[in-house]
């Protein structure tokens, strides 16, 4: 089974609170818009601690590193049976800004010819209500938890 970790960033905005997802690169998603943006993650690296490779992952995938009170999600499974390890952390950045690694494919398909893309081509903040017909089915509950946990902090 396939483990990853990832940071959900949040932010007050004008409309409530946002958070931040990536649009994954590549040409098999330059056209999905809805169900297609994911929280920055990458995989776990044998028996790295699991935040340690969320802060990692989100640092290679948006050129940012991130500091703060790290709330631990549930960790959720997605439809491919991946186990995604979650943290909320309140940070703010600019997602124009962000500078992904990249990974390499052979494109187009059969063509013997590899060509690189970034891991996610471009971040936006999100109103947490409308996130949800933009993250990847298998990461909402993910926004349902993080809205859980602003709730009990402001009760």
């Amino acid at each position: 089974m396939k483990k990853s970790a990832g940071l959900l960033l949040f932010r007050r905005g004008t409309n409530g609170i946002e958070v931040l997802l990536g649009h994954p690169g590549g040409p098999l998603w330059a056209k999905k818009d809805e169900n297609a943006w994911s929280i920055p993650k990458g995989e776990i690296e044998g028996d790295e601690d699991p935040l340690s490779a969320a802060i990692r992952e989100f640092e290679e995938e948006t050129g940012f590193s991130v500091e703060g009170d790290f709330i631990a999600l549930k960790p959720v499974t997605q439809p491919s049976g991946k186990v995604v390890h979650a943290w909320a952390v309140h940070h703010d950045l600019d997602a124009a800004a962000i500078k992904s690694n990249l990974f390499s494919m052979e494109w187009p398909p059969k063509s013997g010819k590899m060509r690189q893309f970034p891991e996610i081509d471009r971040a936006a903040w999100f109103p947490i209500d409308s996130a949800h017909k933009h993250i990847l089915k298998g990461q909402a509950p993910l926004l349902a938890q993080l809205a859980e946990k602003i709730q009990e902090n402001n009760d």
